[in-house]
Protein backbone atom coordinates (compact mmCIF):
# COMPACT_ATOMS: atom_id res chain seq x y z
CA UNK A 1 0.00 0.00 0.00
CA UNK A 2 1.36 3.16 -1.05
CA UNK A 3 0.92 5.80 1.88
CA UNK A 4 2.32 8.71 0.77
CA UNK A 5 0.14 11.32 -0.94
CA UNK A 6 -0.42 11.38 -4.69
CA UNK A 7 0.81 15.29 -4.39
CA UNK A 8 4.23 13.69 -4.65
CA UNK A 9 3.77 11.16 -7.15
CA UNK A 10 5.30 13.59 -9.38
CA UNK A 11 8.13 15.20 -7.98
CA UNK A 12 8.31 18.57 -5.26
CA UNK A 13 5.06 20.03 -5.86
CA UNK A 14 6.26 23.59 -4.72
CA UNK A 15 9.47 23.04 -7.76
CA UNK A 16 8.38 25.52 -11.07
CA UNK A 17 7.05 23.55 -14.14
CA UNK A 18 8.93 25.47 -16.88
CA UNK A 19 12.01 27.91 -16.21
CA UNK A 20 11.94 31.67 -16.07
CA UNK A 21 11.49 32.97 -20.18
CA UNK A 22 15.11 34.60 -20.15
CA UNK A 23 16.95 34.43 -16.71
CA UNK A 24 20.64 34.06 -15.43
CA UNK A 25 21.05 32.17 -12.40
CA UNK A 26 24.22 32.75 -9.98
CA UNK A 27 24.84 29.88 -7.15
CA UNK A 28 25.77 31.11 -3.98
CA UNK A 29 27.75 30.35 -0.47
CA UNK A 30 26.17 32.98 1.96
CA UNK A 31 26.98 33.05 5.50
CA UNK A 32 25.66 33.92 8.78
CA UNK A 33 26.32 36.21 10.93
CA UNK A 34 27.45 33.19 13.32
CA UNK A 35 29.62 31.81 10.69
CA UNK A 36 26.96 29.51 9.21
CA UNK A 37 27.12 28.84 5.80
CA UNK A 38 23.96 28.38 3.83
CA UNK A 39 22.94 27.75 -0.33
CA UNK A 40 21.03 30.23 -2.62
CA UNK A 41 20.70 30.33 -6.21
CA UNK A 42 20.10 34.23 -7.26
CA UNK A 43 17.56 35.14 -10.43
CA UNK A 44 17.60 37.40 -12.47
CA UNK A 45 15.96 38.87 -15.78
CA UNK A 46 18.82 38.70 -18.59
CA UNK A 47 18.09 42.23 -19.80
CA UNK A 48 18.50 43.07 -16.45
CA UNK A 49 20.75 41.30 -14.36
CA UNK A 50 20.59 44.39 -11.36
CA UNK A 51 17.20 44.88 -10.44
CA UNK A 52 16.21 47.19 -7.94
CA UNK A 53 13.61 44.93 -6.35
CA UNK A 54 14.26 41.58 -5.34
CA UNK A 55 12.13 38.49 -3.62
CA UNK A 56 13.90 36.18 -1.01
CA UNK A 57 11.95 33.15 -0.67
CA UNK A 58 13.35 30.24 2.26
CA UNK A 59 11.52 28.02 4.21
CA UNK A 60 12.96 26.47 7.53
CA UNK A 61 14.18 23.17 5.83
CA UNK A 62 12.72 22.87 2.40
CA UNK A 63 14.39 23.33 -0.61
CA UNK A 64 13.01 26.25 -2.32
CA UNK A 65 15.66 27.27 -4.76
CA UNK A 66 13.36 25.95 -7.72
CA UNK A 67 10.13 27.16 -6.03
CA UNK A 68 7.14 27.62 -8.21
CA UNK A 69 7.13 31.43 -7.89
CA UNK A 70 10.65 32.53 -9.73
CA UNK A 71 9.79 31.81 -13.21
CA UNK A 72 6.12 34.82 -12.94
CA UNK A 73 8.79 37.31 -10.45
CA UNK A 74 11.98 37.19 -13.06
CA UNK A 75 9.71 37.23 -15.95
CA UNK A 76 8.34 40.65 -14.48
CA UNK A 77 11.79 42.06 -14.32
CA UNK A 78 12.26 41.09 -10.68
CA UNK A 79 15.56 39.49 -8.98
CA UNK A 80 14.78 36.11 -6.72
CA UNK A 81 17.21 34.98 -4.03
CA UNK A 82 15.98 31.51 -3.43
CA UNK A 83 17.70 30.29 -0.72
CA UNK A 84 17.73 27.19 1.40
CA UNK A 85 18.73 27.17 5.32
CA UNK A 86 21.51 25.77 6.95
CA UNK A 87 19.10 22.82 7.53
CA UNK A 88 18.23 21.82 4.21
CA UNK A 89 15.82 19.16 4.42
CA UNK A 90 16.13 18.35 7.71
CA UNK A 91 14.64 19.85 10.46
CA UNK A 92 16.14 17.45 13.47
CA UNK A 93 18.44 20.50 14.72
CA UNK A 94 16.63 23.56 13.41
CA UNK A 95 16.40 26.16 15.95
CA UNK A 96 14.18 29.61 14.74
CA UNK A 97 16.02 31.52 16.55
CA UNK A 98 19.50 30.74 14.56
CA UNK A 99 17.89 30.44 10.79
CA UNK A 100 16.32 33.99 11.23
CA UNK A 101 20.25 34.95 11.00
CA UNK A 102 20.01 33.20 7.64
CA UNK A 103 17.29 35.61 6.51
CA UNK A 104 19.45 38.26 7.41
CA UNK A 105 22.29 37.61 5.51
CA UNK A 106 20.12 36.67 2.21
CA UNK A 107 18.46 40.08 2.81
CA UNK A 108 21.68 42.19 3.58
CA UNK A 109 23.17 40.39 0.77
CA UNK A 110 20.92 41.46 -2.33
CA UNK A 111 21.01 45.09 -1.07
CA UNK A 112 24.27 45.86 -0.38
CA UNK A 113 26.09 43.31 -2.86
CA UNK A 114 23.81 43.26 -5.81
CA UNK A 115 22.45 46.69 -5.70
CA UNK A 116 18.81 46.14 -4.57
CA UNK A 117 16.48 48.49 -3.31
CA UNK A 118 13.55 47.35 -2.62
CA UNK A 119 13.01 43.66 -0.89
CA UNK A 120 10.29 41.39 -0.89
CA UNK A 121 9.88 38.51 1.90
CA UNK A 122 7.92 35.44 0.54
CA UNK A 123 6.74 32.77 3.19
CA UNK A 124 4.68 29.79 1.33
CA UNK A 125 3.67 27.29 4.05
CA UNK A 126 6.25 27.18 7.08
CA UNK A 127 7.95 29.96 5.41
CA UNK A 128 5.74 32.20 6.64
CA UNK A 129 6.18 31.63 10.11
CA UNK A 130 9.86 31.99 9.65
CA UNK A 131 10.00 34.99 7.68
CA UNK A 132 7.60 36.91 10.13
CA UNK A 133 9.49 36.19 13.14
CA UNK A 134 12.94 37.60 10.98
CA UNK A 135 10.91 41.02 10.14
CA UNK A 136 9.27 40.99 13.77
CA UNK A 137 12.77 40.68 15.35
CA UNK A 138 14.56 42.82 12.38
CA UNK A 139 11.77 45.90 13.30
CA UNK A 140 12.96 46.00 16.72
CA UNK A 141 16.10 47.93 18.28
CA UNK A 142 18.47 45.25 18.95
CA UNK A 143 18.20 45.37 22.47
CA UNK A 144 14.79 44.30 22.19
CA UNK A 145 15.11 41.60 20.10
CA UNK A 146 15.28 37.90 21.82
CA UNK A 147 18.04 37.17 24.03
CA UNK A 148 17.34 33.43 24.70
CA UNK A 149 16.13 30.56 22.87
CA UNK A 150 13.62 28.54 24.48
CA UNK A 151 16.51 26.01 25.38
CA UNK A 152 17.67 28.96 27.07
CA UNK A 153 21.31 29.84 25.02
CA UNK A 154 21.98 33.33 23.69
CA UNK A 155 21.02 34.43 20.68
CA UNK A 156 23.16 36.52 18.18
CA UNK A 157 19.65 38.72 17.35
CA UNK A 158 21.18 41.88 19.04
CA UNK A 159 24.62 42.02 17.42
CA UNK A 160 23.52 40.53 13.75
CA UNK A 161 22.62 43.04 11.17
CA UNK A 162 18.82 42.70 9.88
CA UNK A 163 17.69 44.83 7.76
CA UNK A 164 14.11 45.15 7.45
CA UNK A 165 12.05 43.96 4.23
CA UNK A 166 10.48 46.28 2.02
CA UNK A 167 7.35 43.59 2.06
CA UNK A 168 5.39 40.19 2.99
CA UNK A 169 3.95 37.78 0.76
CA UNK A 170 2.67 35.23 2.85
CA UNK A 171 1.17 32.22 0.68
CA UNK A 172 -1.06 29.24 2.44
CA UNK A 173 0.84 29.96 5.78
CA UNK A 174 -0.35 28.04 8.89
CA UNK A 175 0.36 29.95 12.58
CA UNK A 176 3.80 27.98 12.89
CA UNK A 177 5.47 24.71 12.95
CA UNK A 178 4.54 24.51 16.91
CA UNK A 179 0.47 25.22 16.46
CA UNK A 180 0.45 22.62 13.30
CA UNK A 181 2.26 20.07 15.50
CA UNK A 182 -0.23 20.89 18.43
CA UNK A 183 -3.42 19.88 16.02
CA UNK A 184 -1.91 17.01 15.00
CA UNK A 185 0.33 15.51 17.81
CA UNK A 186 -1.55 12.26 18.92
CA UNK A 187 -2.14 12.09 22.32
CA UNK A 188 -3.29 8.76 22.74
CA UNK A 189 0.30 7.73 23.20
CA UNK A 190 0.80 6.69 26.67
CA UNK A 191 4.12 5.99 26.97
CA UNK A 192 7.11 7.65 24.82
CA UNK A 193 9.11 4.83 24.61
CA UNK A 194 6.40 2.87 23.57
CA UNK A 195 4.54 4.06 20.47
CA UNK A 196 2.70 1.04 19.59
CA UNK A 197 0.68 1.86 23.21
CA UNK A 198 -2.54 3.65 23.46
CA UNK A 199 -5.04 5.26 25.43
CA UNK A 200 -8.19 4.15 23.55
CA UNK A 201 -10.38 6.47 24.40
CA UNK A 202 -8.55 9.08 22.94
CA UNK A 203 -7.59 7.37 19.34
CA UNK A 204 -9.34 9.45 16.97
CA UNK A 205 -8.78 6.08 14.60
CA UNK A 206 -10.58 4.32 16.65
CA UNK A 207 -14.59 3.38 15.83
CA UNK A 208 -15.64 3.76 19.33
CA UNK A 209 -15.29 7.51 18.62
CA UNK A 210 -16.57 8.06 15.73
CA UNK A 211 -13.82 6.78 13.14
CA UNK A 212 -15.04 5.45 9.66
CA UNK A 213 -13.36 3.46 6.98
CA UNK A 214 -11.36 6.22 5.09
CA UNK A 215 -12.40 8.00 2.63
CA UNK A 216 -15.40 8.19 4.82
CA UNK A 217 -16.02 11.94 6.53
CA UNK A 218 -16.28 11.44 10.40
CA UNK A 219 -18.09 13.82 12.77
CA UNK A 220 -16.66 13.68 15.81
CA UNK A 221 -18.67 14.63 18.97
CA UNK A 222 -17.67 18.31 20.89
CA UNK A 223 -17.35 16.32 23.99
CA UNK A 224 -14.52 14.15 22.72
CA UNK A 225 -12.96 16.60 20.27
CA UNK A 226 -12.56 19.04 23.70
CA UNK A 227 -11.00 16.08 25.38
CA UNK A 228 -8.97 15.45 22.62
CA UNK A 229 -7.41 18.96 22.33
CA UNK A 230 -6.70 19.43 25.66
CA UNK A 231 -4.95 15.72 25.56
CA UNK A 232 -2.64 17.20 22.40
CA UNK A 233 -1.83 20.37 24.18
CA UNK A 234 -0.98 17.97 27.47
CA UNK A 235 1.54 15.88 25.45
CA UNK A 236 3.41 18.77 24.16
CA UNK A 237 3.59 19.60 28.11
CA UNK A 238 5.18 17.00 29.17
CA UNK A 239 7.46 17.03 25.58
CA UNK A 240 8.51 20.27 26.63
CA UNK A 241 9.44 18.96 30.03
CA UNK A 242 11.18 16.29 28.74
CA UNK A 243 13.31 18.58 26.47
CA UNK A 244 14.19 20.83 28.89
CA UNK A 245 15.26 18.32 31.38
CA UNK A 246 17.57 16.44 28.76
CA UNK A 247 18.71 20.38 28.08
CA UNK A 248 19.40 21.12 31.70
CA UNK A 249 21.28 17.51 32.44
CA UNK A 250 23.57 18.15 30.03
CA UNK A 251 24.37 21.74 31.45
CA UNK A 252 25.13 19.74 34.74
CA UNK A 253 27.44 17.11 33.21
CA UNK A 254 29.21 20.37 31.44
CA UNK A 255 29.26 22.13 34.87
CA UNK A 256 30.56 19.03 36.72
CA UNK A 257 33.61 18.55 33.56
CA UNK A 258 34.72 22.03 34.82
CA UNK A 259 34.53 21.82 38.48
CA UNK A 260 36.27 18.20 38.55
CA UNK A 261 39.76 18.87 40.14
CA UNK A 262 41.92 16.04 39.64
CA UNK A 263 40.24 12.37 38.66
CA UNK A 264 41.19 8.68 37.52
CA UNK A 265 41.41 8.92 33.89
CA UNK A 266 38.60 6.45 33.37
CA UNK A 267 36.31 8.81 35.48
CA UNK A 268 37.31 11.84 33.43
CA UNK A 269 36.54 10.02 30.43
CA UNK A 270 33.02 9.04 31.76
CA UNK A 271 32.40 12.40 32.97
CA UNK A 272 33.39 14.11 29.41
CA UNK A 273 31.65 11.77 27.71
CA UNK A 274 28.45 12.91 29.41
CA UNK A 275 29.37 15.94 28.96
CA UNK A 276 30.00 15.86 25.15
CA UNK A 277 26.81 13.50 24.60
CA UNK A 278 23.64 14.97 22.45
CA UNK A 279 20.78 13.66 22.90
CA UNK A 280 17.88 13.36 19.93
CA UNK A 281 13.97 12.93 21.17
CA UNK A 282 12.06 10.69 18.67
CA UNK A 283 8.59 12.02 19.02
CA UNK A 284 5.93 9.17 17.56
CA UNK A 285 2.36 9.78 16.10
CA UNK A 286 1.99 12.78 14.39
CA UNK A 287 -0.42 12.49 11.82
CA UNK A 288 -3.61 12.53 14.00
CA UNK A 289 -5.41 15.96 13.31
CA UNK A 290 -9.17 15.44 13.51
CA UNK A 291 -9.39 18.18 10.43
CA UNK A 292 -8.04 15.32 8.27
CA UNK A 293 -10.97 13.38 8.72
CA UNK A 294 -13.77 15.34 10.05
CA UNK A 295 -14.66 18.50 7.64
CA UNK A 296 -17.61 19.61 9.78
CA UNK A 297 -15.18 20.90 11.86
CA UNK A 298 -13.26 23.35 10.52
CA UNK A 299 -15.52 23.60 6.77
CA UNK A 300 -13.59 23.95 3.62
CA UNK A 301 -13.68 21.86 0.21
CA UNK A 302 -10.64 20.37 1.02
CA UNK A 303 -10.27 16.45 0.41
CA UNK A 304 -9.60 13.90 2.42
CA UNK A 305 -6.85 12.90 4.59
CA UNK A 306 -3.28 14.87 4.99
CA UNK A 307 -0.79 16.82 3.11
CA UNK A 308 1.28 14.00 3.44
CA UNK A 309 -1.20 11.27 2.87
CA UNK A 310 -4.61 9.93 1.86
CA UNK A 311 -4.30 7.68 4.84
CA UNK A 312 -3.77 9.61 7.80
CA UNK A 313 -4.62 6.62 9.96
CA UNK A 314 -1.45 4.23 9.28
CA UNK A 315 0.57 7.07 7.97
CA UNK A 316 0.56 7.93 11.98
CA UNK A 317 2.55 4.99 12.54
CA UNK A 318 5.03 5.84 9.77
CA UNK A 319 8.59 6.70 9.81
CA UNK A 320 7.70 10.01 7.90
CA UNK A 321 6.01 12.57 9.48
CA UNK A 322 6.11 15.70 11.48
CA UNK A 323 8.98 15.98 14.20
CA UNK A 324 9.86 12.82 14.34
CA UNK A 325 13.08 12.99 15.05
CA UNK A 326 14.30 16.61 16.77
CA UNK A 327 16.92 17.63 19.46
CA UNK A 328 15.92 19.15 22.24
CA UNK A 329 16.32 22.92 21.83
CA UNK A 330 14.84 22.41 17.91
CA UNK A 331 11.45 20.71 19.77
CA UNK A 332 11.51 24.19 21.88
CA UNK A 333 12.14 25.88 19.11
CA UNK A 334 10.26 25.00 16.44
CA UNK A 335 8.07 22.11 17.03
CA UNK A 336 6.35 23.38 20.62
CA UNK A 337 3.33 25.31 20.58
CA UNK A 338 3.73 26.18 24.13
CA UNK A 339 7.58 27.36 23.78
CA UNK A 340 8.10 28.41 20.38
CA UNK A 341 8.45 32.15 19.20
CA UNK A 342 7.70 31.33 15.70
CA UNK A 343 4.46 31.83 15.88
CA UNK A 344 2.27 33.70 12.40
CA UNK A 345 -0.43 35.00 14.35
CA UNK A 346 1.79 37.15 17.23
CA UNK A 347 4.28 38.20 14.30
CA UNK A 348 2.29 39.68 11.76
CA UNK A 349 0.64 41.84 14.84
CA UNK A 350 3.97 43.53 15.05
CA UNK A 351 4.77 43.82 11.15
CA UNK A 352 3.50 47.40 9.73
CA UNK A 353 5.32 47.05 6.27
CA UNK A 354 2.77 45.98 2.84
CA UNK A 355 1.52 42.20 3.49
CA UNK A 356 -0.29 39.69 1.13
CA UNK A 357 -1.75 36.76 2.51
CA UNK A 358 -2.91 34.34 0.16
CA UNK A 359 -4.84 31.56 1.03
CA UNK A 360 -5.79 28.31 -0.86
CA UNK A 361 -9.36 27.07 -0.38
CA UNK A 362 -8.94 23.03 -0.60
CA UNK A 363 -5.51 22.92 1.52
CA UNK A 364 -5.28 19.91 3.69
CA UNK A 365 -3.00 21.43 6.03
CA UNK A 366 -4.06 25.03 6.73
CA UNK A 367 -7.50 25.99 7.33
CA UNK A 368 -10.29 28.72 7.15
CA UNK A 369 -11.22 28.93 10.84
CA UNK A 370 -8.00 27.61 12.56
CA UNK A 371 -5.55 29.15 10.06
CA UNK A 372 -6.58 32.15 7.72
CA UNK A 373 -8.74 33.51 10.05
CA UNK A 374 -6.56 34.77 12.99
CA UNK A 375 -3.63 34.94 10.64
CA UNK A 376 -5.52 37.79 8.70
CA UNK A 377 -7.56 39.10 11.61
CA UNK A 378 -3.97 39.75 13.79
CA UNK A 379 -1.92 41.17 10.68
CA UNK A 380 -1.09 44.62 12.01
CA UNK A 381 -0.18 46.16 8.60
CA UNK A 382 -2.42 49.51 7.12
CA UNK A 383 -1.84 48.18 4.02
CA UNK A 384 -3.23 44.63 3.50
CA UNK A 385 -4.09 42.28 0.84
CA UNK A 386 -6.10 38.75 1.64
CA UNK A 387 -6.98 36.78 -1.26
CA UNK A 388 -8.77 33.35 -1.40
CA UNK A 389 -8.12 31.19 -4.13
CA UNK A 390 -10.88 28.25 -3.93
CA UNK A 391 -10.18 25.86 -5.69
CA UNK A 392 -6.42 25.86 -4.91
CA UNK A 393 -4.63 22.97 -2.86
CA UNK A 394 -1.25 24.38 -0.78
CA UNK A 395 1.02 24.34 -3.01
CA UNK A 396 -1.28 25.71 -5.38
CA UNK A 397 -0.53 22.36 -7.11
CA UNK A 398 -2.34 20.52 -10.61
CA UNK A 399 -5.25 18.04 -9.02
CA UNK A 400 -2.67 14.99 -10.77
CA UNK A 401 1.00 14.38 -10.80
CA UNK A 402 3.25 15.30 -13.06
CA UNK A 403 0.88 17.97 -14.94
CA UNK A 404 2.87 20.43 -16.84
CA UNK A 405 1.01 22.87 -16.43
CA UNK A 406 -0.27 24.57 -12.67
CA UNK A 407 -3.52 26.92 -13.45
CA UNK A 408 -3.56 27.42 -10.01
CA UNK A 409 0.12 29.27 -9.79
CA UNK A 410 -0.92 31.63 -12.51
CA UNK A 411 -3.89 32.82 -10.90
CA UNK A 412 -1.69 33.46 -7.64
CA UNK A 413 1.17 35.38 -9.37
CA UNK A 414 -1.76 36.84 -11.52
CA UNK A 415 -2.29 38.85 -8.26
CA UNK A 416 1.29 38.57 -6.22
CA UNK A 417 3.13 40.24 -9.33
CA UNK A 418 0.85 43.51 -9.71
CA UNK A 419 1.14 43.82 -5.98
CA UNK A 420 4.84 43.85 -5.54
CA UNK A 421 4.97 46.03 -9.31
CA UNK A 422 2.50 48.66 -7.68
CA UNK A 423 4.59 49.17 -4.26
CA UNK A 424 7.75 48.58 -5.00
CA UNK A 425 9.12 48.90 -8.33
CA UNK A 426 10.51 52.27 -9.09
Amino acid sequence: MILISKTYWGGAPFHFRRKPRDAQVESLVLRAADFREFRALYWTPRARPRPRTAVVVMHPRVDFTHHYCIPRLVDAGFGVLAANTRNPNNDVDTVHEEIVLDVAAAVAFVRNHRGVERVVLFGNSGGGSLMALYQAQASQPPADRIASAPCGAPTRLATADMPPADGLVFVACHRGQGHVLAQCIDPAVVDEENPLATDPALDMYDPANGFRPPPQWCEYDDTFVARYRAAQLDRVRRLDARARALIAGAADARAAVGAAGDLPDAARRRLERRAAFEPVMVVYRTMANLHYVDRHLDPSDRDYGSLLSERPDLMNYQRLGFARVVTPRAWLSTWSALSSNADLVRNIARIREPTLLAFAGRDREIYPRTDAEPIAAAAGADDQTVLRFPGARHYFEPAEPGARDAPDVDALMDAVVPWIRERFSA
